[in-house]
């Protein structure tokens, strides 16, 4: 490569992920290119943005519009996080999140998961709930009897983080989600699948939940995926949905779990 491709490639890459990100909002309402914006895609990108220290203007009014169109318990947490990391805990919104006597919130283990994250807390029927879906491999699924796959188990270590959780459970997790990690350096969300950067974002948040330090090797892979205009590839074979991936990539590389 000569001098100039050299800086011409060097300047490129000076547009950052958060830069990218922002760059797709309207109003506070965020969108995929060629997209429409949505409630959800917005609290990604707010959930990115303010793990990495930065603002998302006018998301918080966009968000508070779009609640009467929530219908699933994912949706009512996922926004829920969104506007507490942009200050606002909506008492109105939380209490949509029901908690069954089983101690399971919403309609599946992944909406319980969610639903701890969105509260910040866990009833001790919530906790146990968790803990009793820890499968022998030490994974968790997205719904009761299905198959364990790595974001799900992140996403239950941030739950049990939350819960204040120690121990076996924590560890068995980890040693779990190592098993998803390919030659590459990144985590794949099923065995065989091959590594994206949505789920290794997922496993490096799974091991900060732990109090793990997550592999080196999975920044270094995160690293390969980045394109020039700031976003990240989701694969190194496939290019989709750049405000979603890069969103969910901010919050790994700023190593923070959620809620923020």
């Amino acid at each position: 490569m000569g001098v100039a491709a050299a800086l011409v490639t060097a300047l490129a890459l000076a547009v950052s992920p958060v830069a990218f990100v922002q760059s797709r909002a309207a109003n506070g309402a965020f969108s995929e290119p060629g997209g429409t914006p949505d409630a959800l895609l917005t609290s990604w990108a707010v959930l990115g943005l303010r793990a990495a220290g930065a603002t998302a203007p006018g998301s918080l009014e966009y968000l508070h519009s779009q609640e009467a169109t929530l219908h699933s318990s994912n949706d009512v947490a996922l926004v829920a996080l969104a506007e507490q990391a942009l200050g606002d805990r909506d008492a109105a919104l939380l209490a949509r999140l029901h908690v069954k006597p089983s101690g399971q919130i919403g309609e599946t283990l992944n909406s319980t998961y969610w639903g701890v994250l969105a509260l910040g807390r866990s009833t001790a029927a919530t906790t146990r709930f968790i803990l009793r879906q820890q499968t022998k491999s030490g994974g968790f699924a997205w719904y009761a009897h299905g198959q364990p796959d790595s974001n799900d188990t992140a996403a239950a270590l941030e739950a049990l983080h939350v819960a204040q959780v120690r121990g076996a459970p924590m560890a068995r997790g980890v040693t779990y989600l190592r098993t998803f990690q390919t030659t590459s350096g990144g985590f794949e969300l099923t065995h065989g699948r091959g590594a994206d950067a949505q789920s290794t974002a997922w496993a490096i948040q799974g091991f900060l939940a732990a109090g793990v330090a997550p592999p080196h090797s999975a920044f270094r892979y995160l690293a390969s995926l980045r394109r020039p205009d700031g976003s990240y590839r989701y694969s190194a074979r496939y290019v989709t949905t750049p405000v979603w991936v890069t969103s969910q990539v901010l919050a790994a590389l700023a190593r923070r779990t959620f809620p923020l």
